[in-house]
């Protein structure tokens, strides 16, 4: 359990935490539409050796492969690297960077990389394991990782790089996670979640810095670009029974959130399926739209992922994939300017079928990290050093915060008998998970009720079904998961390319009408 004494420890305050960067558009919302600009830092040059794509004077070095030691260590890159962060050891002046492996069937986790004040590796270790799809999440004031699984009814582990060990938080939800950040003024944690129609989250502790038990609010229309926050419960395994994006009937629906970032008193949300950045200001209680990609023809910054607000203010997204479009590996930039343009691009046939990730900074700025997720199959991390901008505006100071809102509303009555409350499929999984253990499909239900899920895909021109699975009397909460047959195992076995398939749930219930509900997934190679 972390302490307010854990936090002075640390020799970080709530004043010096209370922004990474400058003051980030103080009047966001009255500067100019997004425009094109070749960008603070100029045109980029032809890819390195590392075939990074950099502007004049940047060079990068690789700092972590999957599957290799560290370098000056003996431990071995987990694969599949995501979220990240980069945390101050005081003890030496250098830092921690944690790292989230995005792997499943207990076989995810985060890892640590400690630097020494030259950037040297001197050590590395795992600091979380026996979790699943650890994606993103969010360093704390205090020095600690929270790392967020992203599966259904996935929890939020604090994890501590000196080695301490990691902390499940239950009171911060249990649903499909993606990352985390928290604003030091108000003693608070903003959670996205990457789900289409997913919510975002605010956690309010009890005691702060101590992150076991406060209040979960999901953000709610309040009527214009107003925000009402409403209270969710929790563990709905446990509870209702009742996914949280669906405890309360007006809350708002973003479209797969993703990266998530606190910086003078706004909080920046990236969702992936409209590639649309949002701003939530704390201090007027308002969400608005910063970033649209639709809004800017010819834009470089597609499926925007993870963020940060750098040492100069500008906001730095890292590019989700789809498609396998060469086109979204990049680090794009909007400066405070509102102008959008390429920071780094990955190139190279390793980069196929990959994403960009881990975006981070070391504490003064100079050297910043990116991964790049599926790079030659298994995933890489490398650093960037160069002339970073460092010049600071006028630091905002957040007024104090108001006084606690009246009680909230009640949740909203449950549906009629026979409604499938809640479905959670992971978007993507690997094909030998796929095989050995199966697709785990979350239902909750609030009538005894016959499931029966069907996984097909387009093989050639022929649409085949993989697996099917009919569970009968499940009332509440339950995963079901469904494996291929033998004869489609083999067919996949043998596939050298992701595959896209599609998965059917007919919900049926006494009395009631059955409901179809169909998600897509990928199968990865």
């Amino acid at each position: 359990m972390l302490t307010r004494r854990r936090l002075l420890q640390t020799g970080i305050t709530t004043a010096a935490a209370a922004s990474f960067g400058p003051a980030f558009w103080r009047n966001a919302f009255a500067a100019p539409p997004a425009t094109l600009s070749v960008g603070p830092y100029g045109d980029l040059l032809a890819p390195d050796v590392n075939g990074i794509r950099l502007p004049a004077r940047f060079s990068s070095r690789v700092v972590a492969r999957a599957g290799q030691n560290v370098p000056g260590t003996s431990y071995p890159f987990p694969i599949y690297p995501d979220g990240a962060a980069t945390i101050h050891n005081p003890a030496d002046g250098g830092w921690y960077l944690t790292v989230n492996s995005e792997v499943g069937g207990n076989a995810g986790g985060a890892s640590a990389i400690r630097f020494d004040a030259a950037g040297n590796s001197i050590d590395a270790y795992r600091i979380l394991g026996g979790t699943n799809v650890n994606c993103a999440g969010g360093r704390t004031p205090w020095g600690t990782w929270m790392s967020c699984e992203e599966i259904p009814l996935g929890a939020v582990w604090e994890c501590d790089p000196t080695k301490l060990a990691p902390v499940r938080h239950e009171a911060m939800g249990l649903f499909q996670h993606e990352a985390a950040c928290v604003d030091p003024s108000r003693q608070q944690v903003y959670l996205s979640e990457d789900v289409d129609g997913g919510g975002l989250y605010r956690f309010t502790p009890f005691v702060y810095p101590d992150l076991t038990a406060g209040t979960l609010e999901i953000a709610c229309a309040g009527g214009g670009a107003a925000v009402v926050w409403k209270p969710v419960i929790p563990n709905p395994a446990n509870a209702l029974g009742v996914f949280t994006r669906n405890q309360q009937a007006d809350s708002i629906k973003f479209r797969r959130g993703e990266g998530i970032w606190f910086d003078s008193g706004r909080v920046y949300l990236a969702t992936t399926t409209d590639e649309t950045i949002h701003v939530y200001d704390t201090n007027a209680g308002t969400v608005e739209i910063l970033y649209r990609r639709e809004n800017l023809p010819g834009s470089p910054l597609k499926g925007v992922d993870n963020v940060l607000v750098t040492k100069s203010g500008d906001l730095m997204i890292a590019e989700d994939s789809y498609d396998n479009d060469p086109d979204t590996m990049d680090v794009c930039l909007i400066t405070q300017a509102n102008e959008v343009s390429r920071f780094l691009k990955l190139t190279g046939p390793a980069q196929a079928n990959s994403e960009v990730t881990s975006i981070s900074f070391n504490p003064d700025g100079t050297r910043m990290y990116v991964g790049s997720q599926r790079y030659a199959g298994t995933g890489i991390v490398y650093e960037i050093t160069g002339p970073f901008r460092s010049d600071q505006a006028t630091i905002y100071t957040p007024p104090v915060p108001p006084a606690p809102p009246a009680p909230p509303a009640p949740p909203a009555p449950p549906a009629q008998p026979g409604t499938p409350l809640g479905v959670d499929v992971a978007k993507r999984i690997s094909i030998a998970n796929f095989i050995r253990r199966g697709l785990a499909v979350g239902i909750t239900t609030n009538a005894a009720s016959t499931v029966r899920v069907k996984i097909t895909a387009k093989l050639g021109r022929k649409t085949v079904t993989l697996a099917t699975l009919t569970k009968t009397s499940v009332n509440g909460s339950a995963t079901i998961r469904v494996k291929p047959t033998k004869a489609r195992a083999k067919t996949l076995r043998a596939r050298r390319k992701d595959l896209k398939a599609t998965v059917e749930i007919r919900v049926t219930a006494t009395g009631a009408p059955t409901r179809l509900i169909k998600r897509t997934v990928t199968l990865r190679q």
